[in-house]
């Protein structure tokens, strides 16, 4: 019986997972288990890789759970390492990493007969289709090819977009005072620690900077700005998990429109406030139903969506732990991080600094600030045309992967089979991450990760004939 290889590109949560999970569970023919990824740390990738200890999860303990079915593998791996911990804590990212390290390495020594697993450091750079049509070659960065009956790409963060200016400033992307991704490796480490820093973006991301650039001993001001000028909401501690029922969303459901959808939220808030129920807990309510609203939507009211209310969804929604809103509620008080909604409109580079004129939302004349550096914390955002010679990017050039109609990622079917230029799903190239996003909306959390992790490999698991599911 032959074997059937299976390449995972990308080893943070989803590719961890997904070995971790194939590794688990006996397959219809043996299988060999390859976990691609450019260093050798296994299951952290961009979240889960931070050594800071204020960088937490945003998610309570009792709600991270790898394992689907098992809510509470985490808590328990976590009260094992400090019994201070409950449910409902928020712990350090970095704990999270150990754990899902601790699950893949278990995997690994206790792999059910009829698989093997190999971890393969390096860079996927190109993916191709061999002369069969049925398997794809993965070509790393150092040279080597890989054959793989099925290829599951568990990557799409990496993707940075430079923030919107006009294109005579676009110049300054390739400053040596601009941080274009902060999550790279060092990058922060040459910041000036004793002048004001400016943070494109007031999401969660730039909480995290704020947060690391404190921690490593930064006393100057820090600026951060944004359209809305919107700042993550944040958490509250609660004992035990919330109740929620479907009531909104089947009201929201009836009818397929943003500002259907937004006078229903508001009401339900007002209603809930007046029953002395939490706003959080209305929000909340919508999580499982959220794919369906959003695939409700036509594409010209998804994109009304994006322009007008995802700002303000993305604040209630991805909700910050609350010792870090903590720490960054008293930075705003002693204005020591002053937020401004409004956009950047120049960058003028001086020898050891840069000034930045910001225009705020509704005002004619702008304000400049002088800066050490720029750093880019408006998060992932796919353009493949826009990184040529990246993985994602020659996929694109090739045809194996088309972008979705309103740029949030790629097409991709209902059993993760990635869809190709001439929109038919491919028989061996996958993808589950967050860029699934643009198909369901609700995919960059957790909870709804380990689900789509679970679906993937089941289908990975399931015998095939002639390239195709039986």
């Amino acid at each position: 019986m032959s074997t059937t290889t299976v390449a995972i590109i990308g080893a943070g949560f989803c590719g961890a997972t997904l070995a971790t999970h194939l590794l688990r569970h006996p397959p219809a023919t043996p299988m060999r288990v390859l976990l691609i990824n450019r260093s050798g740390a296994m299951a952290r990738g961009v979240a889960y890789g931070t050594r800071v200890f204020s960088h937490l999860l945003n998610v309570p303990a009792g709600r991270m759970s790898a394992v689907a079915g098992d809510d509470d593998d985490f808590y328990r791996y976590a009260h094992g390492r400090d019994p201070r911990v409950t449910r409902s804590s928020f712990v350090p990212r970095r704990l999270y990493g150990d754990y899902l390290e601790t699950r893949l390495t278990e995997a690994i020594e206790r792999a059910v007969p009829g698989i093997e697993f190999r971890s393969v450091v390096g860079s996927a750079v190109r993916i191709a289709p061999l002369d069969d049509g049925a398997r794809g070659a993965i070509t790393l960065d150092n040279g080597e090819i890989i054959h793989a009956d099925r290829v599951v790409l568990s990557s799409g963060n990496e993707m940075r977009r430079d923030p919107g200016i006009a294109e005579s400033q676009r110049g300054f992307y390739d400053s040596r005072f601009y941080v274009r991704d902060p999550w790279l490796p060092g990058v922060l480490r040459d910041i000036d620690l004793t002048m004001p820093v400016l943070l494109v973006g007031t999401g969660l991301t730039m909480v995290d900077v704020a947060l690391d650039l404190r921690e490593r001993g930064h006393t100057a001001p820090i600026f951060a700005v944004s359209r809305h000028g919107l700042v993550p909401q944040a958490h509250r501690r609660m004992d035990g998990p919330p109740h929620y029922d479907d009531r909104l969303a089947n009201r929201m459901l009836a009818h397929a429109s943003v500002r259907h959808y937004v006078r229903a939220v508001r009401d339900a808030v007002r209603e809930a406030s007046r029953s002395g129920v939490d706003w959080r807990d209305v929000i909340g309510s919508l999580r499982a139903a959220t794919p369906a609203l959003w695939r409700q939507l036509p594409g010209d009211q998804r994109r009304q969506f994006l322009r007008h209310v995802r700002p303000y969804w993305d604040v209630h929604r991805h909700r910050c732990a609350p010792e870090p809103a903590a720490c960054l509620q008293a930075e705003f008080e002693r204005r020591g991080v002053i937020v401004m909604a409004g956009r950047v409109a120049a960058y003028t580079e001086q020898e050891r600094s840069v000034n930045v004129a910001v225009r705020r939302r509704g005002a004619a004349a702008v304000e400049c600030v002088e800066v050490g550096a720029v750093v880019n914390c408006t998060g992932p955002a796919p353009d493949f045309s826009a990184h040529a010679g990246s993985l994602l990017g020659n996929l694109y050039a090739e045809g194996l992967l088309v972008p979705d109609a309103i740029g949030m990622g790629f097409e991709i079917g209902e059993d993760g089979a990635v869809r190709g230029r001439d929109g038919s799903p491919s028989a061996w190239l996958h993808y589950v991450g967050p860029l699934l996003q643009s198909r369901d909306w609700e995919a960059t959390a957790v909870p709804e990760l380990r689900q789509y992790v679970k679906r993937l490999a089941d289908t990975l698991l399931a015998p095939r004939r002639e390239g195709l599911l039986i």
